[in-house]
């Protein structure tokens, strides 16, 4: 069975376009030469080559305008954006704020660079999984842009996805596709059909329509995306991982599994190799890589593989983000299988008090360690308990669909 914070985790944030209000005039050569490399290595998926030139920007910049001037606010905000690409979230955090606090003084509350800031912490809640802590951040940030740019604007068409991988993130995927369709139109019109945000805005439609089981509509828009990067960024960018990473779960999920595990594995090894071992992307590949493994029964490759995952998981976002939920799920699905039932039983727990305490009681993921929870009871001689288990699931689903 499919978990869908693997599909979730899959979304990419679509990159932000910088007005130049936020760049001064005389800009010395030295802080002109770190920010052109901080971009560069940023587009090119290389943010650890990145952040040395974006923190010795920053120091110019402090140096040549201060520490309240909008370009340093600009610079915070790109050096915060490279930790979060990173999954460094305590080191983003801080300086996000910092960046939003100088734009707002020296901008006004509703300049569009504001709303970078306030889309960029609104990201980083959401990864961390504090979708109610998101939310308001990115309303304001769209007002802000629809008022200032207009309608039809590509930050319009920005704030419009990550909107909607928030609310595909909590499960309203009704209310996150008509988001996405508007999105895309505007991405379209205004940067062409080919260039990567499109990609990435098709990407993440076809998880929404995945995530509701339209296989035959997700595919195709998984395809283009595909190969829309590959053209862009190259073969070995991250973003080309994560698409290989959604386009394998639906092969997985069609039932095609030697399809799924040749883009897994390659997806997986583009990851380790552009982003390092120990980043939260690694281990969604080897999460999605077990989960295929023990869909097969192959119990012994899939462990762990999951083994791996959570440590990293653990590691890089702590011991309750949703991301673990999946990982948790998947060792005890392969304890069950196994007949390891008090082994498998703390973890069918574990990961339904993370999903529980993150999304609250309703969410569709808790259906699904509900059915494994149930099929656990029933095995061992709880029926009752099955029994409630099996129907609090049902009732999810129902209020659901």
């Amino acid at each position: 069975m499919r978990f869908r914070s693997t599909v979730f985790c899959l979304t990419v944030i679509l990159s932000w376009v910088t007005h130049g209000s936020d760049t001064a005039y005389g800009q010395s050569p030295a802080l002109l030469e770190a920010m052109t490399w901080s971009n560069a290595y940023y587009q090119q998926g290389q943010y650890s080559e990145a952040i040395p030139y974006a923190t010795e920007a920053l120091r110019l910049a402090e140096d040549e305008f201060g520490p309240d001037h909008p370009t340093t606010a600009r610079i915070l905000n790109d050096l915060a954006m490279l930790y979060q690409a990173q999954g460094k979230y305590s080191e983003a955090e801080p300086l996000y704020q910092r960046s939003l606090a100088i734009r707002e003084k020296a901008l006004g509350p509703e300049h569009p660079n504001v709303a970078q800031s306030l889309n960029g912490l609104a990201e980083l809640f959401r990864a961390q999984g504090k979708y109610t802590e998101a939310e308001p951040f990115y309303l304001r940030s769209l007002a802000i842009w629809e008022k200032a740019l207009g309608p039809d604007h590509p930050d319009v068409a920005t704030s419009l996805n990550n909107l909607a991988l928030l609310y595909d993130a909590q499960g309203k995927y009704a209310e996150a596709e008509p988001l996405y369709q508007r999105s895309l139109a505007i991405m379209e019109k205004a940067l062409g059909p080919e260039h990567p945000n499109v990609a990435l805005n098709l990407n993440n439609m076809a998880a929404n329509y995945e995530d509701q089981g339209k296989y035959a509509k997700a595919e195709p828009l998984y395809q283009r995306s595909l190969a829309i990067l590959v053209k862009a960024l190259g073969p070995e960018h991250p973003n080309v991982a994560l698409n290989l990473n959604n386009l394998a779960s639906l092969y997985q999920a069609k039932g095609n599994y030697s399809e799924a595990e040749s883009l897994l594995q390659r997806s997986l090894a583009i990851t380790e190799k552009t982003l390092g071992s120990e980043h939260p992307n690694v281990a969604m590949s080897l999460n999605n890589l077990a989960a295929l493994y023990r869909d097969r029964g192959n119990y012994t490759e899939a462990e762990p593989l999951y083994q791996r995952a959570l440590a990293i998981w653990e590691k890089a976002l702590g011991s309750e983000h949703p991301s673990l939920a999946a990982t948790l799920k998947g060792l005890a699905d392969i304890d069950r299988a196994q007949g390891n039932y008090a082994e498998a039983e703390p973890l069918y727990q574990r990961s339904l008090a993370i999903l529980e305490r993150a999304f609250g009681p309703e969410h569709p993921n808790i259906a699904k360690v509900l059915d494994s929870y149930a099929a656990l009871l029933r095995e061992t001689g709880r029926d009752d308990g099955a029994a409630e288990m099996a129907n609090r699931a049902n009732a999810i689903r129902a209020k659901v669909e």
